[in-house]
């Protein structure tokens, strides 16, 4: 238990209301996707995206990270901008927008005559000061990869001087862009059936690639739109304790049902106070 709550559990109630009973600075990461721009009905439930924001800030850890992964509709002839605005209030309170990253899905929806398609949400990664957990991902295969450099490699000293290194052996892999490509489809996002009554499920991946390169093994993950509890079940994968937020009791029955069949091997809180 944190103050009020339990860990590696998902409460089925407004996240305002989970944060509430937390203490400050519990939370080393959160994942989430909020509902936005009425893309879809999220069984009648209306969200106070200020108020959230306001209580992420409080009950992140110094140095956590919240990534909130959101795009934009197109009403009346004109993008939302709601990513963009939701973005700049979590500056307004404190948070630094750390990075941004393009959630690339590999399936489009229907074509439309006027506009490209959009096959792209926005992940902002938002910190509170710098990232206590810094492990970016290298798996962007070099091209040449395992040779030497076609020159000596120079480092140029904070007096302008240059220093010869020599040649190098040329990584085979190095660190991703800022561009990650997903297949969302079913079958591929999670191999979950159940998962898939849900209308707007995270892949797996996309999860645990966020989860590997902003936290540590022991670690509170949060979500407060747990959805299809794709995040708890990456989480309890990976060795980190999870909470989850999520007001319908629809989803939350789908959520016990995938998490029933979960190994939880995660390492318990009180090894960590």
């Amino acid at each position: 238990m944190i103050g009020e709550i339990e860990i590696n559990k998902t409460y089925n109630e407004d996240c305002l209301e989970t944060m509430k009973r937390m203490p400050t600075h519990t939370v080393d990461l959160t994942i989430t996707s909020p509902p936005y721009d009425n893309l879809r009905d999220y069984n009648g439930y209306d969200f106070d995206f200020e108020e959230i924001v306001d209580k992420l800030h409080r009950v992140t850890k110094p140095g956590g990270v919240v990534v909130w992964v959101v795009g934009d509709a197109t009403i009346g002839g004109s993008k939302t901008g709601t990513s963009f605005k939701q973005a700049l209030h979590f500056k307004e309170v404190g948070f630094d927008i750390y990075d941004v990253i393009i959630y690339e899905k590999s399936g489009t929806g229907p074509p439309h005559k006027n506009r490209y398609f959009n096959a792209f949400e926005y992940m902002f990664v938002f910190s509170k000061g710098k990232p206590k957990t810094i492990n970016l991902l290298k798996d962007k295969k070099n091209k040449y990869g395992g040779t030497q450099t076609f020159g000596d490699v120079t480092r140029r000293g904070k007096d302008g001087s240059l220093t010869n290194k020599g040649r190098k052996i040329i990584n085979e892999f190095g660190i991703r862009t800022n561009i990650w490509r997903y297949n969302n489809g079913k079958g591929f996002a999670t191999k979950d059936d159940i998962a898939h009554q849900h209308p707007a499920i995270f892949p797996e991946k996309l999860v645990q690639d966020h989860i590997l390169s902003w936290s540590d093994e022991g670690d509170i993950v949060y979500d407060c739109f747990m959805g299809s509890g794709t995040t708890a079940k990456v989480a309890i994968e990976n060795n980190r304790n999870y909470i989850g937020s999520e007001i319908s009791k629809e989803y939350c029955d789908i959520i016990d049902k995938r998490l029933t069949n979960i190994e939880t091997n995660v390492k318990s809180w009180e090894k960590f106070i």
